[in-house]
């Protein structure tokens, strides 16, 4: 069986050094759009996006954790941890939370320890949540979790973990520890804004560290089911957690505490994301569709906590 999810749950920390640099925040901020022009009236020498274009009034979307050090422990980490031996055309990136404990430095050095935390069978299909600390000399920096879906590896008969609903073309679990709740928010929205993404966005993105050809080479896309490269959706994630931060945080990077996303569907280069917010005591919630494609839900069970 290639997912052996006792010696995968058993498997010592795999640690590493990161380290990053202000170019590095920088080139991941041009990855989720940042310097565009998302409202039509603005130029990209606004100091609403110098101050993540401009390193002499640099501030770091934290969302940047997810990819400081060229890509900690995740996705891709997961997959080469004992016990763990798939197909990378099978893989899809179910989930994502992100948990801060300081601010994001602008530059640093720092220590990435990631685990597998949680194997689950759906049974015709497995997830492995990797989770991942990090720490600098200074104490600890900030989590991340990675909810990992690999197609067709289920069926041992091991534990189900909770939440089964549908993802990506029907594939994706839900949110494995149910950080998020399920459903968008009754009401209409308190903002909504539209988010355009480039043709060009996955290949500029990443550059920041993930390489996987599904995003880059139409061949292997279609091996892996889709008609052609699909945007990341840490990319996507990004993104939201941009527009979140801009419109209702006031633009201060530094009042985000956590934030939990479901992948729920594939972004295409190209399409428009539409992005609703709702307000509530300590956080806002979130879904986001493609509007190209009838609003079809690219992130479900969205939260993001803030002071």
């Amino acid at each position: 069986m290639p997912i052996d999810a006792a010696l995968a749950l058993a498997a010592a920390p795999r640690c590493e050094e990161i380290t990053w640099r202000a170019q590095d925040v920088l080139l991941y901020h041009l990855g989720i759009g940042a310097g565009a022009d998302p409202d039509k009236d603005r130029p990209a020498t606004d100091p609403d996006e110098l101050r993540y274009t401009l390193e002499s009034r640099l501030h770091v979307l934290p969302s940047f954790a997810t990819v400081a050090g060229g890509g900690p422990p995740g996705v891709i980490g997961g997959l080469s941890m004992p016990g763990v031996d798939v197909d990378l055309a099978r893989v899809l990136h179910a989930g994502q939370g992100l948990t801060l404990h300081r601010p994001v430095p602008t530059a640093g050095t720092a220590t990435a320890g990631g685990r597998i935390a949680a194997v689950y069978d759906k049974g015709t299909a497995a997830v492995l949540v990797m989770r991942t600390e990090v720490a600098d000399a200074d104490g600890p920096l900030w989590t991340t979790e990675a909810r990992i879906f690999v197609r067709g590896e289920g069926g041992w008969g091991g534990d189900r973990g909770p939440g089964a609903l549908p993802g990506p073309h029907g594939t994706a679990p839900a949110c494995p520890h149910g950080t998020a709740p399920a459903g968008p928010p009754a009401g209409a929205p308190d903002r909504t804004v539209e988010r355009p993404v480039r043709p060009d966005q996955a290949l500029l993105y990443r550059l920041s560290g993930d390489r996987n050809p599904l995003h880059a080479d139409p061949a292997f896309a279609r091996r892996a089911g889709f008609d052609r490269p699909i945007l990341h959706g840490l990319c996507t994630y990004g993104i939201t957690l941009k527009a979140v931060v801009d419109t209702l945080l006031g633009g201060d990077v530094t009042r985000v505490r956590a934030y939990d996303a479901r992948f729920a569907g594939v972004v295409y280069p190209g399409e428009t994301l539409r992005i609703r917010m709702w307000r509530e005591e300590g956080r806002v919630r979130v879904t986001v569709g493609a509007v190209e494609r009838g609003d079809a839900p690219v992130l479900s069970d969205t939260v993001v906590r803030h002071t």
